[in-house]
């Protein structure tokens, strides 16, 4: 063995004293709800007009198929797929920061924060 004893104590680093805590984030504003919302509902629209667009260019696509002369509606149909091809990004640009600000604001009322609602 060696003569040599380890010291007393470990040495402490240099710093705070007290444990580290995770920064709170500021509740959410009314405003920021209010975003949140809007944003959602405009999704919904969007997914629902898009669903609305589908149905309306099959009917239209059965209706071009029965005459020869009901052709335009196919052109028709085709405008309407399309419009839906337009829509997809437009949806995804609205629904992705909606979610991720409704889950937000969820988890700011699970928190403990008091709810802030505007009549």
């Amino acid at each position: 063995m060696s003569n040599q004893q380890p010291p007393p104590y470990a040495p402490q680093m240099p710093g705070a004293h007290h444990p580290y805590a995770r920064p709170q984030a500021p509740g959410v504003s009314d405003g920021y709800r209010r975003w949140a919302r809007i944003l959602i509902w405009l999704a919904i629209v969007i997914a629902a007009l898009m669903v609305v667009a589908f149905v309306v260019s099959v009917v239209l696509l059965v209706q071009a198929d029965k005459e020869v002369s009901n052709a335009a509606y196919g052109y028709l149909a085709l405008v309407l797929w399309f419009g839906i091809a337009a829509a997809i990004p437009v949806l995804l640009a609205v629904g992705i920061p909606g979610v991720v600000m409704r889950r937000r604001v969820r988890q700011q009322g699970q928190a403990g924060y008091p709810p802030r609602w505007t009549p």
